[in-house]
C-alpha cells in the first residue's frame, strides 16, 4: 500500500512539473516577464549557450547548497531528492519551451496577455499538485525553509524577499550581459501576486479531487444538545463596533444571566493553549492593519505544505478556546469572530452592537482620556484592523444586521437596555 500510494505522489509530482514548465514556457512566450524564480534562467540563457533548463538546474543546485550551509548538521539528508527533482524540472522546462515555441504564436499585446495568464493559471495548478503530491519541497521552497528555521523569519516573509532579491539579480544581469532589460516585466509583477492567490483557489475549490491524493475528510464532530437541554448551553456572542459599548453590555448580560463572561480573559486562556505569551497574544488577536499585504505575505504559503503564518496559528488557537468555552455551558464571549467560529452550535445567540461614529467617539473620550484627534485616530485604525481581521478568517463583511439574530444601536437604546434586550430576546425566543 505504501509503495502503491509513493508511485501515485510521484505521478502526481511529475504531472504537476510539466504543468509548471508549460505555464514558465507561456509566460516565456508571452515575452511580458516570467515568474521571479524563473527570470535569473531566462536572462542567463539569453546571454550564454546554455538552455534555460540547464540553468534552473544550476539555480537549484545553489539553492540546495544553500540549505546545506545554512541548516549544517540538522539539514535532513532525504533532501538531496530535490537534486533529481530538479533535473527533471529543467528538462521538463526545455521540452515545455520546445513544444510551445512550435505551437504558440502571439502577434500582439492582448494575446501576449492572455498568454501570460494562461501562464499564470497552469504556473498555479502545477504548484498544487506539486504540494499535494507531499514528495519533495523544490529547492527554492527548500531554500525559504532553510532561512525561516535558521534566523527565526516567517515563511511568507522569506519568500516574498527571495522573489524580490531573485527579480534585483535577473535586472542586473539583464543589463549586464544583454545590455537591456529582459525577462523581466509587468508579467513578472502579475505572476509574483498572483500565482500563489490562484494555487489557494485551486485547495478551495478542487477538494473533490483530495481522494485522489490519499487524503480523507477530517472527521470533525459537532455535540449537538437536546431541546430541554438548549437553555442551559446558551452561548451569547457579541460582535460590535470600537466604542459601541459591547464589553460593557456583554458584562451586563453575563451578570444578569448568572453565567461567565468572557473578552480579555481570551487572552490569557488562548496565551496558555498555543503556548505564547499574553502579551503576544494582546498585540496581534483581532488585528490585520495591512490587507493587501498580509494577503501577499499570505499567499506563500500555498508553495508548502505544513507551513502557516503566525496570525493563523494565533487563530486556530483562539477558535479552540472559544469552542472548548462553548462545550462547558452557558456563557458570553465578546469579539474574535466567536459568532462565525460557533455558527455550528446549536444554542449560539448572536448579537452585533453598533452606533454612529459621534456617539462612538465621545465614549472613547470618555472613557480613555484620550483628545477628540487621538480617539479618532484610534477608532477609525481599530474597525479597520477588525474588518480586516474578519474578512480574511470568516470571508465576511462584519457589521451587515442581517448576518446576526440581533443588531442594537446603543446610541438608542444605552448600555443597560441593550443589556435588557438581549436577555429579553433571549427568553421570549
Amino acid at each position: 500500500m505504501k509503495t502503491e500510494g509513493l508511485l501515485r505522489r510521484s505521478i502526481v509530482l511529475l504531472t504537476g512539473l510539466f504543468i509548471l514548465t508549460l505555464g514558465i514556457a507561456l509566460s516565456v512566450k508571452a515575452n511580458l516577464g516570467t515568474s521571479p524564480v524563473s527570470s535569473n534562467p531566462y536572462v542567463y540563457s539569453l546571454g550564454f549557450p546554455l538552455t534555460m533548463g540547464m540553468f534552473t538546474v544550476i539555480l537549484n543546485i545553489i539553492f540546495i547548497l544553500l540549505q546545506m550551509a545554512l541548516l549544517r548538521g540538522e539539514y535532513q539528508w532525504i533532501q538531496l531528492l530535490q537534486l533529481p527533482v530538479a533535473m527533471v524540472f529543467g528538462a521538463f522546462t526545455d521540452l515545455a519551451l520546445y513544444l510551445v515555441s512550435s505551437n504558440v504564436h502571439v502577434s500582439n499585446y492582448l494575446l501576449q496577455w492572455l498568454c501570460c495568464i494562461l501562464s499564470i493559471v497552469l504556473v498555479a495548478l502545477g504548484v498544487y499538485l506539486q504540494v499535494k503530491a507531499k514528495v519533495i519541497y523544490l529547492a527554492g521552497e527548500g531554500l525559504c525553509l532553510a532561512i525561516s528555521k535558521t534566523f527565526h523569519v516567517e515563511f511568507g516573509k522569506v519568500k516574498v524577499g527571495l522573489d524580490c532579491m531573485l527579480v534585483i539579480i535577473g535586472v542586473i544581469s539583464s543589463f549586464i550581459f544583454l545590455h537591456e532589460l529582459r525577462g523581466i516585466r509587468e508579467g513578472t509583477i502579475a505572476a509574483a501576486l498572483l500565482v500563489g492567490t490562484t494555487v489557494r483557489l485551486y485547495s478551495r475549490k478542487l477538494k473533490f479531487m483530495d481522494p485522489l491524493f490519499g487524503e480523507k475528510e477530517p472527521d470533525v464532530t459537532v455535540t449537538w444538545i437536546s431541546s430541554a437541554d438548549l437553555k442551559k448551553n446558551l452561548i451569547i456572542t457579541i460582535a460590535r463596533e470600537f466604542g459601541s459599548g459591547g464589553h460593557e453590555i456583554g458584562q451586563f448580560v453575563a451578570k444578569a444571566l448568572d453565567i461567565p463572561f468572557y473578552d480579555k480573559e481570551l487572552i490569557d486562556l488562548s496565551a496558555k493553549e498555543g503556548h505564547l505569551s499574553p502579551e503576544y497574544v494582546k498585540a496581534h488577536e483581532q488585528k490585520l492593519k495591512h490587507s493587501l499585504l498580509f494577503e501577499l505575505i499570505e499567499q506563500n504559503y500555498a508553495y508548502v505544505e505544513g507551513e502557516r503564518s503566525a496570525l493563523d496559528i494565533l487563530f486556530e488557537t483562539q477558535s479552540k478556546v472559544i469552542w472548548d468555552i462553548s462545550e462547558k455551558g452557558s456563557c458570553v464571549i465578546v469579539g474574535r469572530c466567536a459568532d462565525v467560529i460557533l455558527e455550528e452550535h446549536p444554542g449560539c445567540f448572536t448579537v452585533f452592537i453598533h452606533a454612529p461614529k459621534e456617539f462612538r467617539l465621545q465614549r472613547i473620550i470618555h472613557e480613555y482620556g484620550l483628545s477628540p484627534g487621538t480617539a479618532g485616530k484610534e477608532m477609525a485604525r481599530i474597525d479597520r484592523e477588525r474588518v480586516n481581521y474578519c474578512r480574511h478568517y470568516t470571508h465576511l463583511n462584519r457589521g451587515k444586521p442581517g448576518s446576526y439574530d440581533l443588531s442594537i444601536d446603543s446610541s438608542v437604546t444605552g448600555i443597560e437596555n441593550a443589556a435588557k434586550m438581549i436577555v429579553d430576546a433571549l427568553y421570549k425566543g
